[in-house]
C-alpha cells in the first residue's frame, strides 16, 4: 500500500547474517531476545518505524521507539519488515489464516484491495461451534463476536485490523467475517446487515504467518539458523468472572 513502510528498514546492507529471529512485532523483549540469541537480523510483519505519512523525525533514548531503535543499532541488528505486502501475498498473512481455519479453496475477497481471503467450510457449523474452532486454532485469549443468526459456511478472513472490508465480505455473500479491532457500531449493526462478526484479536489472526516465514527462510538459506520469537505473544488479556 502506498502509505506503508516496508523492506530493509534498519541496519547495514553489508551485514553478514548467520542467525535470524522472526516475530510479528519488534518489541523491547524481541530485541533483547535477538541480542541474547546472537541474531544479526530480525524479520517482522509490523514495521519497526512509522508509516510513510508519519515518518520518524527523532531517535532519542528517552522515547519508547527511540530506545528500541538505538538498542537495535547499537547491537548491529538489521530489520526487514513486510506489512501490507505480506498481507496480500500468495502464502502470506491471510492465506495462512485461511489455512489454519481450514477454509476450502480460499481466494481473494472480491471488491477490495487483495488483502483479505474468502472460502467455505467443509460443512456448515453453528456459530458457537465455529467460535470454539477459531479459538483453538488461533490460541486466542478471548473472542469478541456478534451473532447474526446465520450458520457459518462462507467465511471471509482478514488478519489484523481489516474491519474496513466488512462491506466487501457482505457483498461477496459471506455469512461470517473474521478479523480484529472491530468497533462497537460494527458489532451493533452486524445482525441488521446479516453477517456474523468474529474479532479474534490482532496478534492471533496474524501470528500464523511467522511459522510460514521460518519454514520459508530455512528452506531458502539452509546454512542460516532461523527461529520464531519465544518472547512475543498475545498481550491482550481477558477477565472472566470466577477465574
Amino acid at each position: 500500500m502506498d502509505w506503508d513502510n516496508v523492506g530493509h528498514l534498519l541496519g547495514s546492507p553489508e551485514q553478514e547474517v548467520t542467525r535470524i529471529l522472526v516475530a510479528l512485532d519488534i518489541t523491547e523483549a524481541v530485541a533483547d531476545e535477538a541480542i541474547a540469541e546472537g541474531c544479526q537480523l530480525i524479520v517482522a510483519h509490523h514495521p519497526v518505524m512509522n508509516c510513510k505519512w508519519l515518518p520518524v523525525q527523532t531517535i532519542r533514548s528517552d522515547t519508547p521507539q527511540g530506545h528500541l531503535l538505538m538498542k537495535l543499532l547499537t547491537h548491529d541488528i538489521c530489520v526487514i519488515c513486510m506489512h501490507t505486502n505480506l498481507d496480500a501475498a500468495e502464502g502470506g498473512v491471510n492465506d495462512c489464516l485461511a489455512s489454519v481455519l481450514e477454509l476450502i479453496d480460499p481466494g481473494p475477497l472480491r471488491g477490495e484491495a487483495g488483502l483479505c481471503r474468502m472460502g467455505n467450510l467443509s460443512a456448515p457449523l453453528m456459530l458457537p461451534d465455529f467460535i470454539r474452532h477459531v479459538s483453538k486454532a488461533l490460541n486466542c485469549n478471548g473472542i469478541r463476536y456478534a451473532d447474526a443468526g446465520r450458520p457459518v459456511y462462507q467465511v471471509a478472513v482478514g488478519g489484523g485490523a481489516c474491519g474496513d472490508f466488512e462491506s466487501a465480505a457482505i457483498a461477496a455473500g459471506c455469512d461470517t467475517f473474521i478479523t480484529s479491532d472491530l468497533n462497537y457500531h460494527q458489532f451493533l449493526d452486524a445482525a441488521g446487515k446479516g453477517i456474523n462478526l468474529i474479532d479474534a484479536g490482532h496478534f492471533p489472526t496474524e501470528d500464523p504467518v511467522c511459522r510460514k516465514l521460518v519454514a520459508y527462510l530455512k528452506a531458502q538459506f539452509s546454512q542460516i539458523t532461523v527461529h520464531k520469537s519465544a518472547s512475543h505473544r498475545e498481550v491482550i488479556q481477558y477477565y472472566v468472572e470466577g477465574e
